[in-house]
């Protein structure tokens, strides 16, 4: 049965936090220069989820970090849970998510053409197990299954798995269910090429990026100034300010 097509309606999402508001910045800006066509690109930001009612996890602030009570955890981000409220902010067709702290080197109407109509998402399949404790401005690195799947999720939002993704499960249940895709089974989670989501500093260098994810930092942060791929950063975040 098919479920959808790449040739219906397309949009884009970027985890906005303010702590990274370059990164997003940078983020967007190379998706937008390397489009042929447009497709909207917007923000997933968490001010404008809680005033919408959308999002209601309870969070708080522990030793200055955002503190998730359900998780029992911190969230080094403030989209680390919002970014599964994406079906529902798109609405239908095919929704690209991303991570903020990425740098696009290709047209994403590449990647959309990847989509395959069975699958209800589609990830790189990462094996990602950092041996790092602290990563990014001092964000506790933790360790959980599936870790980083859900960095770059292309969604097919019109999937019937995804009746099960409620609101109410977005806002109940601890994030590492949400992460490891808990509502899908694994032959509904379609696989992308690793280029898709390249790992600084933990990929294999001898892939060429199509879309460069800082993971453990930006350029911008102490400690990540001369990382791969940092002086093609820069330049994006230049050209942004131009």
């Amino acid at each position: 049965m098919n479920w959808g097509s790449p040739a219906q309606k397309q949009s884009i999402w970027i985890g906005f936090d303010k702590r990274e508001a370059d990164a997003y910045a940078v983020c967007r800006h190379s998706i937008n220069r390397h489009l042929i066509a447009p497709i909207p690109v917007r923000g997933v930001v968490l001010t404008d989820l809680r005033t919408g009612g959308l999002y209601t996890r309870p969070t708080g602030k522990r030793d200055g970090r955002l503190w998730d009570e359900i998780s029992g955890a911190a969230m080094a981000t403030e989209f680390a849970c919002s970014r599964f409220l994406v079906p529902r902010l798109a609405k239908s067709g095919w929704a690209l998510f991303m991570d903020c702290d990425m740098l696009v080197r290709c047209d994403l109407q590449k990647l959309f053409a990847l989509a395959d109509p069975t699958k209800a998402v589609m990830v790189v399949k990462h094996d990602h197990q950092p041996r790092e404790t602290v990563k990014m401005d001092g964000q506790a690195q933790t360790r959980y299954a599936r870790k980083n799947w859900s960095s770059v999720i292309l969604w097919n939002v019109d999937h019937p798995a995804h009746a099960a993704l409620t609101t109410e499960l977005v806002n109940s249940v601890p994030g590492r269910d949400l992460h490891r895709f808990c509502w899908l089974d694994d032959d509904e989670i379609g696989e992308l090429e690793p280029k898709w989501n390249f790992l600084v500093g933990h990929s294999d260098p001898a892939i060429n990026p199509s879309i460069v994810h800082f993971t453990d930092g930006i350029p911008t942060m102490p400690g990540y100034e001369d990382c791969a791929y940092a002086d093609e950063w820069r330049a994006e975040l230049e050209r942004w300010a131009a």
